[in-house]
């Protein structure tokens, strides 16, 4: 795969795995009650346009983190989709840590709630691992050569074929 072949993957990848941590995000943070299925439905245009500003929300914030995670795991081929949930979980916290604020005096984030840094940090994993589904599984491969196939001359040759097993005949009377 070329370089930039990659990099439109990892495009599409972080776009995808945004659109998934938007959508974590906005149905926890919004819709808490789509825990009981017993409710009615919902407007689908409310929610698409609530799925939209999720997905502007994550993306804007997450960007570089994002960034810094699949830099490391291109630069090491890191292929395993642990390490994607693991650094996507570490990019929910850190974009949800941005938005607190920090007193330096105590060293203390001021105002965390427990509920908004799990929503995060699941929204984080859940995007790691949709952008493992897209792009991770191949990191690092831009940067092999493409196998050749050999040529002719190079090439052992071909076992031969066997010899069709003919059945005894029946012996005469």
């Amino acid at each position: 795969m070329s370089l930039i072949g990659r990099l439109f993957a990892i495009a599409f990848g972080f776009l995808f795995a945004s659109l998934a941590a938007g959508l974590v995000v906005v149905g926890t943070m919004l819709f808490p009650e789509l825990s009981d299925l017993a409710g009615g439905p919902l407007d689908p245009d409310a929610l698409n346009i609530v799925m939209g500003f999720g997905f502007i929300f994550v993306s804007g914030f997450a960007l570089l983190p994002a960034l810094i995670v699949v830099l490391v795991t291109e630069a090491f081929s890191i292929r395993s989709a642990l390490a994607y949930a693991i650094g996507g979980g570490l990019v929910g916290v850190g974009c949800y840590l941005g938005l607190v604020p920090f007193d330096p005096g105590t060293l203390q984030f001021d105002g965390i709630v427990r509920r908004h840094l799990e929503i995060m940090t699941g929204a984080g994993i859940i995007g790691g691992l949709v952008y493992w589904l897209i792009a991770g599984r191949n990191a690092g491969l831009w940067r092999d050569p493409p196998r050749r196939p050999l040529p002719q001359h190079d090439r052992p040759p071909a076992p031969p074929a066997p010899a069709p097993q003919v059945p005894p005949s029946p012996p005469a009377p």
